[in-house]
């Protein structure tokens, strides 16, 4: 999910920005994708005692706890800065496990990607051929996989209805459906009903979650196995990560922090949204990662080995998409582009779901990767007439990413 989120690639090209912490530094495989940034700039090395110090001033603006992993030329830096439990003090450490978000859509895309290389999936071919119960007539002729996967679809987004309290600016909706099992049909019927966000294949695409529900549905439909089956055959297991998956209740298994909702400060003090059924989320944004497994999946993927080059070169082909928080990002199919001027090209993807945010990024050589976590969302009380002011916290995550990215 990506509701209008304070974990933004805060970078010059703003998408969202995220945190790293103290930690150490040990050896790692650096990949070497082909494909390079900006002529020959070369970030400087990881400094950790300057990462701690971004970290740590995270953790003083007001987020609990942050954690993170940075590799950087074959050495992987990892660090963790304040609390997982604001009752009982406990720390956060790096490899924790987090609600990793809307990076669930890199997942799902590449394992759209996989089944595209078997001649299962036509990229072009309308939508409805494949699910005209779901997108019949006219919109199932009009959109393609392709839409779907690059936001241009113009089907709008159905959290603002599965959640319809947001909308009077009251948290409702977020206890109501704690525990609740939706389908995928029923929040892609939301969306379908809703207004169009655009024409489909407008040269302005508009973020939604709708679309990944029915990239979802389309892997179940070609491979006769449930989506998160096809996702950890095709993708987790393929890029052999240990720690990630989609979670089969409400809890999450392993060591993770607690995840505090602010809501725009509708929620004072935030709230622990800790357990919490994510079936509202699904192939959109419903894994459970850690750090280390983020980076080795981003590292995997610009390298060559989940999806071919020829798909990779496609998934990294984009076009401007109009973010939930109506920001403007470069969005591929299931990749953002960010480009740090002085640093280089990044692909990646950030994501967000209640109390929990997550950024990963690696630099279009795999000689730089960060990807970090915070288990504080939507901090920033609004003013009247909806504006969100800096904040403190704000500041502090551009810092850390700077530094994780740039050496600077």
């Amino acid at each position: 999910m990506k509701l209008r989120s304070k974990i933004r690639l805060a970078l010059v090209t703003g998408v969202a920005a995220l945190t790293a912490c103290a930690g150490t530094v040990a050896a790692a495989p650096a990949p070497h994708p082909p494909q390079a940034g900006p002529a020959r700039q070369d970030p400087a090395r990881v400094d950790p005692a300057r990462l701690r110090d971004a970290m740590d001033d995270v953790h003083r603006a007001g987020v609990p706890g942050v954690f993170g992993e940075v590799r950087d030329q074959g050495r992987t830096w990892r660090g963790a800065s304040g609390v997982a439990d604001l009752a009982t003090g406990r720390p956060v450490s790096p490899g924790m496990r987090q609600r990793v978000g809307s990076i669930t859509k890199t997942f799902t895309a590449a394992a759209v990607m996989r089944q595209a290389e078997r001649g299962r999936i036509r990229l072009d071919a309308p939508v409805g051929d494949y699910l005209p119960d779901l997108v019949p007539g006219e919109r199932g002729r009009k959109i393609t996989v392709r839409m779907l996967l690059n936001n241009t679809s113009g089907i709008p987004d159905y959290i603002p209805y599965a959640f319809p309290s947001l909308q009077r600016n009251s948290p409702t909706s977020l206890d109501d459906n704690r525990f609740r099992e939706f389908s995928p049909d029923e929040l892609i019927a939301l969306g379908l009903a809703a207004p169009p966000a655009g024409e489909p294949g407008g040269p302005v695409g508009v973020y939604s979650n709708t679309n990944w529900l029915l990239l979802g549905r389309l892997l179940e439909r070609v491979t006769g196995t449930t989506a998160e089956r096809v996702i950890t055959r095709d993708v987790i297991e393929r890029a052999g990560l240990r720690h990630t998956g989609f979670p089969d209740g409400p809890t999450i298994d392993g060591p993770h922090a607690r995840m505090y909702e602010s809501l725009w400060g509708l929620l004072d003090p935030p709230r622990d949204y800790s357990v919490y059924n994510m079936s509202w989320t699904g192939t959109g944004a419903a894994l459970v990662s850690t750090m280390d497994d983020l980076n080795r999946f981003y590292a995997r993927l610009l390298d060559g080995g989940i999806v071919s080059r020829s798909s990779l070169a496609q998934m990294q082909r984009t076009v401007p998409v109009r973010a939930l928080d109506g920001t403007m990002i470069e969005y591929g199919l299931g990749l953002h582009k960010v480009v740090v001027p002085g640093c280089g090209t990044f692909w990646g993807h950030d994501g967000t779901v209640w109390g929990a945010g997550t950024l990963s990024l690696t630099r279009a050589d795999g000689r730089r990767q960060m990807s970090i976590a915070v288990n504080l969302q939507r901090w920033s009380p609004r003013e009247a007439g909806g504006t969100l002011p800096p904040h403190p916290i704000d500041t502090a995550l551009k810092t850390l990413s700077d530094r994780s990215l740039c050496g600077s």
